[in-house]
């Protein structure tokens, strides 16, 4: 008897086969990705490691930009951290800038996730308000500068108006020392919208369901925003923490244009209560011509920024819950 016949089994019809690349074309590809990544590689080299590695030689000298350099070693730094006869007010300088930070950092957070808030119940004109919360952001730092140091006017001013319309006496904001620091911190609270843009991105992110799930169970609106909305948005506010501290040890350019207008001299306001560390750093590279301390404070910023950074990453959760 014969075996019966093997029935024919279906087999994938054969792909074209790939045929390995030429060195040449391999050699080509790495040239067309290195003549697309050259302009910020070039941007890096020329703008940021360039300028980076120079301020870190002129660190350990004593120059003043006309002379060349002499190399006096660690000395800017010892001055800078010891000697208060040369540098009598470096470390009010930190004192008046982690002042700012503490007080600026909450504000602001607090007033971007108010915001964030009213923005997302919103159910029309969302974008318009979205526009009108950003528009601090992109003003210019001059115009911003300007505008509050006439709204802090203590006879003219729209704040001291606005305080009597509510019997709270006006205050002479920025030539009160106690009153400067809280000014400032104010008026970043004002440009809080990058912040809010973001928080408002994270309350996007949250779930309907578990928001939801809390009104069914009972939960009433400031519970749901304590228990559930904060909880789901604690990496959210720990990434605008890091970045606001980092950017609020930074602050220049507002304390600059509100204390250098009308003819006065740029030393941050009475008794130097607005003296910011990089204000002060300024000064000491454009205008007491003493740029190896200026580059020395700039590393010594560094490090304290690092060092904030790293605790905030060491001892705030991160998570969500």
């Amino acid at each position: 008897m014969a075996a019966p016949a093997l029935a024919d089994t279906p087999t994938a019809a054969p792909g074209p086969r790939r045929r390995p690349r030429r060195p040449d074309a391999r050699r080509r590809d790495h040239l067309v990705g290195w003549l697309l990544v050259a302009p910020a590689v070039a941007y890096f080299l020329v703008f940021l490691l360039y300028p980076a590695l120079s301020a870190l030689y002129y660190s350990f000298t004593d120059w003043d930009l006309r002379t060349p350099a002499r190399w006096v070693g660690l000395a800017n730094y010892a001055d800078l951290l010891f000697d208060d006869v040369k540098y009598p007010h470096f470390w009010k300088s930190v004192r008046v800038t982690l002042q700012y930070t503490l007080i600026a950092v909450p504000l602001t957070l607090v007033t971007a996730l108010v915001q964030a808030l009213l923005v997302n119940a919103v159910r029309r004109g969302s974008n318009a308000f979205r526009l009108l919360l950003f528009l601090p952001v992109v003003t210019a730092e001059a115009a911003v500068g300007a505008i509050w140091r006439w709204l802090y006017d203590p006879r003219y001013g729209l704040v001291n108006s606005v305080l009597e319309l509510f019997g709270i006496p006006g205050q002479n904001w920025l030539n009160t020392p106690e009153l400067v620091v809280p000014a400032l911190a104010f008026v970043s609270a004002w440009q809080c919208g990058i912040s809010m843009i973001i928080y408002l991105a994270g309350l996007k992110g949250i779930p309907t369901a578990i928001i939801e799930a809390a009104t069914i169970d009972g939960a009433g609106p400031l519970q749901r925003l304590r228990r559930v909305v904060m909880p789901m948005l604690r990496p959210t506010t720990f990434y605008l923490a890091v970045t606001g501290v980092i950017a609020a040890l930074q602050v220049f350019g507002l304390v600059y244009v509100i204390f250098s207008g009308a003819g006065r001299s740029v030393t941050g306001g009475p008794e130097q209560a607005g003296l910011t560390y990089v204000l002060h750093l300024y000064l000491f590279a454009f205008r007491y011509d003493a740029m190896g301390a200026a580059c020395a404070m700039s590393f010594v910023l560094l490090v304290l920024i690092v060092i904030v950074t790293a605790l905030q990453f060491r001892f705030v959760r991160q998570e969500a819950a």
